[in-house]
């Protein structure tokens, strides 16, 4: 199973396509190295989120209490605080550190709001290198405002030996966000296909898998129904900075308890996760991330090897590109079948802008706004 620890919501990007940053936790309301101390042992992976993790001044303290509890320990980060990443790594290499980065200079800058923020990460990316860790790279979100620098940004990812992993503009509690909507659903989709293709040409079977998870994306940004139903709850769940655990980080009305109060054993197995699985039985929401997705595509005896149908996909069109013949998109997804797009306010940068941010307390349902939040 897989844990994602949304270790703070404070944040020091401002990025057009997440208000975390807005909505910041208070450092002495968030989750305690004695409420983490609760997980069990045998995780297949864990990943410290935010907001920004780095912000936690007790981040190394984190890593080093969590890590002998998964087989991967993962950071998501903005990799703005060089200097804590590095400490980590040189402690923990096998550490997997994945910083964001939404574009090629100036547009990362903007879409993130980070002044000088495309130069930082990459310098981060070559301080983390020299200090030895083994499993780095970048992270992006595909969007209208990016998706013309996706080949760019995976060629990047190569030039420092990492790895890029993708999403797509998503809705939900854990972002602050009602209206991540596409501007423009096919350009976006259509975009990501030479990155698909870039990965099958790879000799790193890990970009194969990951070709295959950015045709899921193409699906999720048209609109479409998920490749493979999602094991929210089951195989993957989410822990707030308060110690809430949700079965994902969408949709607050799947809460399956609390952690400062209960133990993982009443959480996983008690009646509020089996409601919660039912739940995403039947939920219509189209979310294709990295997290609800990669659990999806596992085989179910072997964690670490794929269901056959991704592991088809992926024989198949490896063989295609290695004999220079095209990959069939339009095979696999149906470009007449596009969603509307709801009417959003365009998403500006927050770069050079002033805004004061306002503290979210700890209290009882606290997403009430994101009850009705909708992923399409």
């Amino acid at each position: 199973m897989d844990l994602s620890i949304i270790l703070t919501y404070r944040c020091n990007s401002r990025c057009s396509m997440c208000n975390i940053w807005q909505h910041p936790t208070l450092p002495a309301e968030e989750v305690t190295l004695e409420t983490l101390a609760k997980l069990p042992g045998g995780f297949d992976y864990l990943n410290l989120t935010g907001g920004e993790p780095t912000l936690r001044t007790d981040l190394e303290a984190v890593v080093d209490l969590l890590h002998p509890k998964t087989r991967q320990l993962e950071i998501s980060t903005n990799g703005l605080q060089a200097d804590k990443l590095e400490r980590i790594l040189r402690k923990h290499p096998d550490v997997k550190i994945r910083i964001s980065l939404e574009g090629i200079g100036e547009r990362n800058n903007a879409i993130r709001g980070e002044k000088n923020g495309f130069e930082r990460k990459r310098d981060t990316m070559k301080r983390l290198k020299a200090a030895g860790g083994c499993d780095l790279g970048f992270a992006t979100t595909f969007q209208d405002d990016n998706c013309d620098q996706l080949l760019d940004l995976y060629r990047l990812c190569n030039s420092f030996g990492g790895e890029m992993a993708t999403s797509a503009l998503h809705n939900g509690y854990q972002f602050h966000k009602t209206d991540n909507e596409p501007y423009n659903r096919v350009r976006i989709a259509r975009a990501v296909q030479p990155l698909i293709v870039e990965m099958l040409r790879s000799r790193r079977p890990k970009n194969w898998f990951r070709a295959y998870l950015n045709l899921g994306l193409m699906k999720k940004i048209l609109g479409q129904p998920r490749l493979i139903p999602c094991t929210a709850g089951r195989d993957f769940a989410f822990v707030d900075p308060w110690g809430r655990v949700y079965a994902c980080n969408v949709r607050p009305d799947l809460e399956i308890g609390d952690l400062t109060a209960q133990t993982w054993e009443e959480i996983y197995h008690g009646p509020r996760a089996v409601e919660a699985r039912t739940k995403v039985a039947r939920c219509t929401h189209n979310c294709w991330m990295v997290g609800s997705a990669k659990t999806a595509i596992r085989n179910k005896h072997v964690a670490r090897l794929p269901r056959l149908k991704p592991l088809a996909w992926v024989l198949v069109n490896k063989l295609r590109v290695a004999l220079g013949r095209p990959v069939p998109f339009d095979r696999y997804v149906d470009f007449r079948d596009v969603a509307d797009s709801p009417v959003v306010p365009k998403r500006e940068t927050w770069l050079g802008k002033t805004f004061r941010p306002a503290f979210q307390t700890k209290r009882e349902k606290p997403y009430g706004a994101f009850n009705n939040v909708m992923n399409k």
